[in-house]
């Protein structure tokens, strides 16, 4: 009789027990905690089983972290426009005409010039916008579409190193840098050396020149609040040096279709600048101004960009 007394009680405790547990999961909210780098989020659920989120700044990650002298973003993208600055003399001795008793025009169909006539002496040489007769090209048949000359770079790693608290920094990266310059007049490079730049007779659809360059800039880094990058002001400014991997050009006509050409075109392999970048938080613009002329020779055209910078990861 004992024994089944102690049993009866036994299993009303445990019932109390159970019925205690779930009135306890039932009424008390959950929480959980979900951390992401330095990001903190608490997630909560009420009682009426609504969720809310808490975000907080993991101060002492923020501290850790600023223990490191060297910090490594990869994938850092930019998205911009190109332009130039063109400071070529196209009225002066250097536009000699490599055609002087000929008449020249583009056979599209052969993807050749019919009846021009060479000249390799060293003024002509020098030349790189040649002559139609006496009609020489002008600054404005190298005139831009601003807005569909696109510049994109992808920049496979990028590095802050320390040198004065965190706030000044020494900035490099490395990456391709592909410059596109969509022209809004109808002119044509043809590949060869010396290469030729002509007064086409077609109207284009689309008339690009595209470069490629593999590209390193350095720069000197200014953080004002290296332990909240988030509310920092940062402002990088110094020099870039890069090579011509690849350069092409492009023409869509309703007369030819779609032409592409593979060649260097005269272009400069070697490029040196400037470059910037100023940013609050996340959001950075970046600036690149070339030293170098775009092309080797003749003309002076000297390439500029400006931009949306994204972090990368």
């Amino acid at each position: 009789m004992k024994h089944r007394i102690l049993l009866i009680l036994l299993l009303v405790l445990c019932g109390e027990w159970v019925s205690a547990q779930k009135s306890e999961t039932k009424d008390t909210p959950s929480t959980d905690t979900i951390q992401i780098k330095g990001l903190i989020i608490l997630k909560s659920r009420n009682e009426k089983g609504r969720n809310s989120y808490k975000f907080y700044r993991d101060t002492a990650y923020a501290r850790n972290k600023l223990k490191r002298n060297l910090h490594t973003k990869w994938f850092v993208f930019d998205i911009g426009f190109n332009n130039y600055i063109d400071k070529s003399d196209y009225g002066g001795a250097s536009f000699i005409n490599y055609y002087p008793n000929n008449y020249m025009y583009y056979n599209g169909a052969q993807g050749s010039v019919v009846n021009r006539a060479y000249d390799y002496s060293p003024a002509a040489l020098a030349n790189f916008a040649p002559r139609e007769a006496s009609n020489p090209l002008t600054p404005s048949e190298f005139k831009l579409i601003t807005g569909k000359s696109i510049n994109f770079n992808i920049w496979l790693f990028q590095q802050r190193l320390n040198i004065t608290k965190h706030k000044l920094n020494l900035l490099y990266a490395l990456g391709l840098e592909m410059n596109n310059y969509r022209y809004a007049r109808s002119i044509t490079y043809l590949p060869g050396y010396p290469t030729q730049i002509i007064r086409d007779t077609v109207e284009f659809s689309k008339n690009k020149l595209f470069a490629e360059y593999i590209s390193i800039p350095l720069m000197l880094n200014f953080n004002s609040n290296p332990a909240r990058p988030g509310r920092a002001f940062q402002a990088s400014f110094g020099v870039s040096g890069g090579y011509l991997l690849k350069s092409r050009t492009k023409q869509i006509s309703e007369e030819r279709g779609k032409v592409r050409k593979t060649d260097d075109f005269n272009l400069n392999k070697w490029r040196f600048g400037l470059t910037s970048e100023l940013g609050y938080g996340p959001v950075k613009l970046y600036g690149n101004f070339a030293l170098t002329p775009l092309h080797d020779y003749g003309l002076q055209q000297y390439p500029f960009s400006i931009g949306l910078r994204l972090n990368g990861f």
